[in-house]
């Protein structure tokens, strides 16, 4: 039936082409191409017709098994299910437990923690009380000490007039020692002076005197030659006029002689200009003299002005000394009795030292060995804690809410063991502070340290170091 309707169908739709030809037109040959290559195709249809089937075979079975497969899992899945809704309700049975435990937990850290806030309040109350007694004690002593001091200037006042009215009336016979000293000084002094005076002028005369003699000795003598000379010029120039018209002849002859006289005389005349230069300078050497002996007198006048204000200034340094001696003596006396007031004051400060260091010794080792005992109990508590969060296994929000509740309780126990530490710090700061004022007063009053007779113990925290900031303060806490 089915060709049939194609065939009806081929009809009406037409003839079909074949390679570009109809069938008709078609010979015996072309047509058996043709059929062949239709086997060959439908041959090759068929071929994978039978391949899809086995495919198609293979994904259904493939498709059963992953069905059974889905089923199995959830099964599986269901089992699970209600195995985790099992082990929820016991998880939550044991998050009620371990909250049960851990309110008891934190009821007995309330409880330690009510205990170490009131020991130390209660501790803290009894050194506050000690602190004000002995405060009290110590600004009676001051006001004591005051009045005694007050009683001691009273009674140096009344010495040191006593001393005063002494000192003056020695001070006035010694001011008339040393001025009949001074006058016997200036007396012996005056005549040595004079006796200088009339030694240098004496001196001064002889030479001058004597520069004279040789001054006049030396004119008298170039006096003589030139006299000589001269009266033998002239005496020669008499006989030359006198026989001038007997000697005409002879003078021409002799001029040549004249000659040779008259370079004589000049020769002679050479040496009598020189003779007068060498006696010109002793005589500049005598007026240097003068000038020199001159000019010591100016100095002698000036020293004797130095010596007067040397003097005066003498008189001035002896006052000074006096006055110097009489306040050496003044303070002198201040200084024993300073002296007995510091040995006193010492004696009284090491005694009050001595107990408030024992006191605050005796404080300091119970304050830290409570802390050492709270520190080991919180440091257990947090170990026993961890542990029953490990083996709790409790839901994170539930983990984390606890854990927060737990650090905000530690966090406040912190902060109030380091206002604790803080005070436990200053007030070993203080007492630090306290000793090294007292040493650096008794080195201010030249006490050496190895003479107190023992050593002053400094207080430490432990786990913490003390500042070198003023009295009274100490660094926060770290």
């Amino acid at each position: 039936m089915a060709p049939k309707k194609k065939g009806k169908k081929g009809k009406a739709k037409g003839i079909p082409v074949v390679d570009g030809l109809a069938p008709k037109n078609m010979t015996k040959e072309q047509v058996e191409e043709h059929v062949s290559r239709i086997r060959e195709e439908l041959d090759r249809e068929r071929e994978e017709r039978n391949y899809f089937q086995l495919e198609r075979d293979k994904i259904h079975t493939f498709w059963e098994i992953t069905r059974r497969q889905l089923e199995e899992k959830k099964a599986e899945l269901r089992n699970k299910d209600r195995e985790m809704e099992e082990a929820e309700e016991r998880h939550q049975v044991e998050i009620k437990v371990y909250k049960q435990k851990v309110k008891h937990l934190l009821y007995e850290h309330q409880n330690n923690l009510a205990e170490v806030k009131a020991e130390g309040t209660v501790v803290m109350k009894l050194a506050q009380k000690e602190h004000r007694t002995q405060e009290s004690t110590l600004r009676k002593d001051m006001r004591t000490l005051k009045v005694e001091l007050k009683e001691q200037e009273l009674a140096n006042e009344v010495v040191i007039k006593n001393l005063r009215l002494k000192h003056a009336e020695e001070l006035t016979k010694m001011r008339s020692d040393f001025e009949r000293q001074v006058r016997e000084i200036e007396a012996k002094y005056d005549k040595k002076m004079k006796m200088l005076r009339d030694e240098l002028d004496l001196r001064r005369k002889t030479e001058i005197h004597e520069v004279e003699e040789r001054k006049n000795g030396q004119i008298n003598l170039l006096m003589q030659r030139h006299e000589e000379a001269f009266t033998d010029i002239k005496n020669y120039y008499n006989d030359i006029t006198l026989n001038n018209l007997a000697l005409i002849s002879s003078l021409k002859e002799q001029v040549e002689d004249m000659r040779k006289k008259e370079k004589h005389l000049e020769r002679e005349m050479a040496e009598v200009s020189l003779q007068n230069r060498c006696l010109a300078d002793p005589l500049q050497k005598a007026r240097d003299e003068m000038n020199e002996m001159q000019r010591r007198l100016g100095n002698y006048e000036r020293d004797k002005q130095i010596l007067v204000s040397t003097k005066a200034r003498l008189k001035v340094t002896e006052k000074e000394l006096k006055d110097l001696q009489w306040e050496h003596e003044v303070l002198e006396q201040r200084f024993i009795k300073v002296q007995q007031e510091r040995d006193e004051l010492y004696k009284k400060f090491t005694a009050a030292i001595q107990e408030v260091q024992q006191k605050t010794g005796f404080k300091n080792l119970v304050l830290e060995r409570k802390l050492q005992a709270l520190n080991t109990a919180m440091e257990k508590r947090e170990v026993q804690f961890n542990e029953v969060l490990a083996a709790s296994n409790l839901d994170p929000a539930a983990l984390t809410l606890v854990s927060r509740k737990l650090e905000d309780v530690l966090e406040s126990k912190n902060t109030t063991i380091k206002d604790l530490q803080y005070e436990l710090a200053r007030v070993c700061k203080a007492h630090n502070d306290l000793l090294r004022t007292y040493e650096a007063k008794l080195l201010a009053f030249g006490i050496p340290l190895d003479n107190v007779g023992f050593k002053p113990l400094e207080t430490a925290v432990i786990g913490q170091a003390l500042g070198q900031g003023p009295a009274g303060l100490v660094g926060a806490p770290t």
